[in-house]
C-alpha cells in the first residue's frame, strides 16, 4: 500500500530553487534513506512531507488516518516533567486499562462475596485482558526502562526534569519518545547525532523491526547500510531513487558516472578524429580520398554531440603535509586515570603509538575519550601515570566543537591570523579549494554552519604541517561527499593519526588499530571496526587469538593489494604500448605525406615532366606512396 506519494513537487525561496519536479512513491513498511550534500534540500523535503512547510507546485499524498512522528535535527524536547513522568505518560491508554482491570477485579470479588452474578463482569475482564496483552500491558514498564537505558538514561536520570537537560540529551529523549509511541510514519532528521556506538546498534535493531514506514536523513553510511531498503538522493534540486543500501548505491552511482564520462570522452575523441581525417583527406587531391572526406562529413553531421556529464559534487581538495618527520616513538601513556569529583571515568589506561600509525579511539559517551586526548595535548593532568611525547612531534588538533575558531573573525581573517605570510589572493585561492568562494570568505565564523566550521578547522590543520594529527569526531557535520574526500586525504597523510569517532564507516576505512577506552583502561584491537566487532563477540565466547588472526588478515590484505598493483601495472604497460604504436603510426603517416608532397614538387620540375622515363618512375612511386598512405589511414581510423 502506498502511504506517501509526490508528483512534480517543487519548492523555491525567492529565486533560489530548492526542489524541482520531485516525484516518488513510498510503500508501507519501507525504510527510505534521504541523502545529499549539505544544503541540497533534504530537510526541506522532510518538512514538506511532515506538513510543516508548504510547497509551491505539484501534488503530495499522505494516506489518510495514519499517525506521523517527526524527529527534527535540532528540535528540543520541552517539558517541565521528570524523564520518568514524561515517558510514563506515553502509556496512558495502557495505564487506564490496567486501572480498569483492577477495578473490575475488585468488583468481581465484591459481587462474588455477596453471592451475586459475575458472568458479565468476567466477560468484560477477559476482553480487556486480551486487549491489555496485545498492547504489551504486562511489559510496558520493562520497555520504558529498556528504551531509556539504551539511550543512555540510567535510573539516576529518572527524577531529573527534562528542562534541565542538555540539547543532545533532549534530542535523544525525543528519539526515545517516538520509538515508544510507534507512529505509522516515522520521519527522522539526523537521528544518529549524539549517539554512541552501542546506542546506534540499538536504534538499528529498532528500525529494522519497525512496524511502520521510516524516512530518515543521515550522513552515517554504516547506519544507512544497516537500516534502509531504498535510497532517495536529492541532487541539484532533483530526486533520484535507488532500490539498494548505501554501499550498493555508491557502486551504482560511480559506475553510472564513469560510464557517462567515458561515453562523453569517446564521443569527443571520435568527433575530433573524424574532423582530422576529413582535413587530411581533403589535403590530398585524389578523387578517392575526396569522396571519403565527403562521406565522413555526412556521417559527422548526423553524429550525436554529447554534453559533458555533470559531476555528482564539487570536491574539496585536501592534501595534508608534514613540515618535519617525527621520531619512531610518537606518544605513549602509562597508567593514566581521570575522575570528576566522585565519578571515576577510567583507570590504568596505557597505550603506545608509533610513527605513521592510524589509530581510532572508541568507547561509550561519557567514558572520557576527549579527556584522554587533552591529557596527550597537555591541557589536562592525570593524577596517576605519565604521558610521553617523542622527538620532533608536531601536533595538529581538531576540536569537535570548533572552539579553537574565533567567532568574531571572518573566514578570511581567521585564516590570515594564523598564516600571515600568505597574501589575500593566495588565501582566497586556498579557501576556494575548500568551497569558500566569492563573498563566503567575508562571512563571520559565528554565522557558519556546522559543516562550514568543520571545513575551516580542517583547512587550518592542513596548513600547519603537523606530523601528528589528533582529531575529535572529525566527520561530524560533514556531508557524505566531504567525508569521503576527507577520508581519502587521511589515508594518504604522511604522518601519525589519533582520532575519536563513532562513525563506523570511517572506522572501517581509516585505522590500522582500534583502542577501546573503558573504566578499566584501554583494550587494543588490531584491524578495523568489523574486525573489532568480530573479536569482541569471540572474546565473550572465550576466544582470545585476536592478535594472530589480525596479523593473518593484514597479510591477506597486503597480498590482495600486491595482486591489484600487479594488474594495474600490466594495464598501464598495455596503455603505454598502444600509445607508442599510435605515435609510430602517426609518424609513418607524416613521413608519407612529406614524401608525397616532395614527389609532387619533383614531378613539376622541367627535367622530370619532359622525361617520359622519369615521369613514369615518379608516378609509380607516387601511386605506391598514396596506396600505403590509404592503408595507414585505415589503421589510424580504427585505432582506439
Amino acid at each position: 500500500m502506498t502511504v506517501i506519494s509526490a508528483k512534480n513537487v517543487s519548492k523555491a525561496y525567492g529565486i533560489d530553487k530548492i526542489l524541482e519536479d520531485i516525484t516518488f512513491n513510498i510503500n508501507e513498511r519501507e525504510r527510505i534513506g534521504l541523502i545529499g550534500f549539505n544544503g541540497a534540500g533534504k530537510t526541506t523535503l522532510l518538512n514538506i512531507i511532515a506538513g510543516a512547510l508548504p510547497y509551491d507546485d505539484g501534488n503530495l499524498f499522505i494516506a489518510p488516518g495514519l499517525k506521523m512522528g517527526y524527529l527534527r535535527q535540532n528540535g528540543n524536547f520541552e517539558s517541565e516533567k521528570t524523564i520518568y513522568e514524561e515517558f510514563l505518560s506515553f502509556y496512558s491508554d495502557i495505564i487506564s486499562m490496567e486501572e480498569r482491570l483492577e477495578a473490575i477485579m475488585n468488583e468481581i470479588s465484591e459481587k462474588a462475596a455477596a453471592g451475586k452474578d459475575t458472568d458479565s463482569l468476567m466477560n468484560d475482564y477477559a476482553e480487556l485482558t486480551d486487549a491489555f496483552e496485545k498492547a504489551n500491558g504486562y511489559g510496558y514498564k520493562s520497555e520504558l526502562r529498556g528504551t531509556l537505558t539504551a539511550l543512555g538514561f540510567t535510573d539516576e536520570y529518572y527524577s531529573k526534569k527534562i528542562s534541565t537537560l542538555s540539547g543532545g540529551e533532549k534530542t535523544r529523549l525525543s528519539l526515545g519518545a517516538l520509538m515508544i509511541q510507534k507512529p505509522d510514519i516515522l520521519l527522522l532528521d539526523e537521528p544518529t547525532n549524539h549517539l554512541d556506538i552501542d546506542t546506534l546498534k540499538w536504534l538499528e535493531g529498532q528500525l529494522r523491526s519497525y512496524p511502520g514506514t521510516v524516512v530518515l536523513i543521515s550522513h552515517d553510511r554504516y547506519f544507512l547500510d544497516k537500516t534502509i531498503t531504498r535510497i532517495f538522493e536529492v541532487e541539484r534540486c532533483r530526486l533520484t531513487t535507488y532500490s539498494c543500501n548505501y554501499t550498493d548505491y555508491i557502486t551504482r552511482k560511480r559506475e553510472a558516472e564513469a560510464a557517462a564520462m567515458k561515453a562523453y570522452e569517446a564521443n569527443r575523441k571520435e568527433i575530433e578524429k573524424q574532423e582530422e581525417m576529413i582535413r587530411r583527406f581533403k589535403q590530398h587531391g585524389t578523387e578517392k580520398l575526396a569522396n571519403r572526406a565527403k562521406s565522413r562529413e555526412n556521417m559527422l553531421e548526423h553524429m550525436e554531440v554529447m554534453d559533458r556529464p555533470i559531476q555528482s559534487f564539487d570536491k574539496m581538495k585536501l592534501n595534508f603535509k608534514t613540515a618535519v618527520q617525527s621520531g619512531n616513538d610518537v606518544v605513549s601513556g602509562e597508567d593514566l586515570s581521570m575522575a570528576f569529583g566522585e565519578r571515576q571515568l577510567f583507570n590504568n589506561a596505557s597505550f603506545d603509538i608509533k610513527k605513521d600509525e592510524k589509530i581510532c579511539l572508541i568507547g561509550p559517551n561519557g567514558i572520557g575519550k576527549t579527556t584522554l586526548l587533552k591529557l596527550i595535548l597537555g591541557e589536562e593532568e592525570s593524577p596517576t601515570g605519565i604521558v610521553k611525547l617523542g622527538t620532533n612531534v608536531k601536533i595538529g588538533y581538531y576540536d569537535q566543537e570548533q572552539t579553537l575558531l574565533s567567532p568574531n573573525n571572518t573566514v578570511l581573517e581567521e585564516l590570515h591570523s594564523s598564516y600571515r605570510l600568505y597574501d589575500q589572493k593566495e588565501l582566497r585561492n586556498i579557501l576556494g579549494a575548500f568551497l569558500f568562494r566569492g563573498d563566503d570568505v567575508f562571512k563571520e565564523v559565528s554565522s557558519l554552519s556546522g559543516g562550514e566550521k568543520a571545513r575551516l578547522s580542517l583547512l587550518k590543520i592542513m596548513m600547519q604541517g603537523a606530523n601528528f594529527l589528533i582529531m575529535d569526531e572529525p566527520t561530524n557535520h560533514l556531508d557524505i561527499p566531504s567525508k569521503e574526500v576527507f577520508e581519502d586525504a587521511l589515508l594518504n597523510f604522511p604522518g601519525t593519526l589519533l582520532m575519536v569517532s563513532h562513525d563506523r564507516y570511517f572506522l572501517n576505512k581509516i585505522p590500522s588499530r582500534i583502542l577501546e577506552l573503558s573504566p578499566e583502561g584501554i583494550t587494543e584491537y588490531l584491524g578495523q571496526y568489523d574486525y573489532y566487532e568480530e573479536k569482541k563477540t569471540q572474546l565473550v565466547g572465550g576466544f582470545v587469538a585476536a592478535e594472530e588472526e589480525a596479523k593473518a588478515q593484514a597479510a591477506i590484505t597486503k597480498t590482495q593489494q600486491k595482486e591489484q598493483k600487479k594488474k594495474e601495472k600490466a594495464l598501464e604497460e598495455e596503455k603505454r604500448r598502444k600509445r607508442r604504436e599510435h605515435k609510430q603510426l602517426e609518424e609513418e603517416i607524416m613521413n608519407l605525406e612529406i614524401k608525397i608532397s616532395q614527389l609532387h614538387e619533383y614531378m613539376c620540375q622541367e627535367e622530370v615532366f619532359s622525361n617520359a622515363d622519369k615521369m613514369l618512375e615518379a608516378d609509380y612511386q607516387l601511386k605506391k606512396a598514396e596506396a600505403q598512405l590509404e592503408e595507414l589511414y585505415e589503421l589510424w581510423a580504427v585505432e582506439d
